[in-house]
């Protein structure tokens, strides 16, 4: 099933153009990533297929419905249909890791206290960190813990998307890893579709199913990481060729 499919896409920020003329299709069920050189737009088709930002023409349909027709009421459902963890985690400071995650279910669902309670604790021991960590603030953690926290937010309302910018940066080495392996057994076990921005090639080769390169605003390569190193780019050449 096609889970978001993206067409024509053309983005023009002031007198610079981002996008122009973006095509892509993400399938249920696969974990795909948004690759390309720094300032390529990938962030920015991220936040525009979150409703974050707008595109100036085309569409981007996602789990059935257009977004650039889509309506309040609509827009606000489908919000709740999708997670988001930001580069940094976006975590509020003034909160403790259990006040971040129950935020969503406080503010969108009439759920009681002590059931908001039991979600948060499920969702904390379900991105690998311990009970006792719910209590503790964002200054008094880790870098991979607050990935990890930013992560059970985003999960808090059971959503069927995932969206994750540069999930790995800013992670040493062994917690990258830790945290690839963490994505690849949330998709399986809660069936799903995770949308990734990322420049980390050790997590792109461990994680993604399938990639959309984005290169001198167009959509250079769309498959397999196996047919990649096919493509005649300079990007694509320096970039994977690291792999050799």
């Amino acid at each position: 099933m096609e889970f978001i499919k993206v067409r024509d896409v053309r983005t023009v920020l002031g007198d610079k153009i981002v996008h122009d003329g973006l095509n892509l299709t993400i399938n249920e069920g696969e974990i795909y990533g948004l690759l390309g050189p720094s300032g390529c737009g990938k962030t920015t088709l991220l936040r525009e297929m979150v409703l974050l930002q707008e595109f100036t023409s085309g569409s981007i349909e996602l789990l059935g419905k257009r977004l650039e027709t889509i309506s309040e009421r609509d827009a606000q459902s489908l919000r709740h249909q999708w997670g988001v963890l930001f580069q940094f985690g976006a975590l509020f400071s003034s909160l403790t890791l259990k006040e971040n995650v129950a935020l969503p279910l406080i503010e969108y669902t009439e759920l009681s206290e002590k059931m908001i309670d039991e979600i948060v604790r499920f969702k904390i021991n379900l991105v690998g960190l311990k009970t006792e960590d719910a209590n503790l603030y964002p200054s008094e953690i880790s870098g991979g813990m607050r990935k990890k926290a930013g992560l059970a937010r985003a999960l808090a309302m059971d959503p069927k998307l995932l969206f994750l910018d540069e999930p790995t940066s800013g992670l040493d080495p062994i917690s990258a890893r830790e945290f690839d392996s963490l994505i690849l057994k949330l998709r399986d076990m809660l069936g799903l579709t995770i949308v990734m921005v990322s420049h980390d090639l050790q997590s792109i080769y461990d994680t993604l199913d399938k990639v959309a390169i984005i290169d001198n605003k167009k959509i250079i390569y769309e498959g397999t990481l196996q047919e990649v190193t096919n493509v005649k780019n300079d990007f694509i050449e320096s970039f994977f060729g690291k792999m050799k």
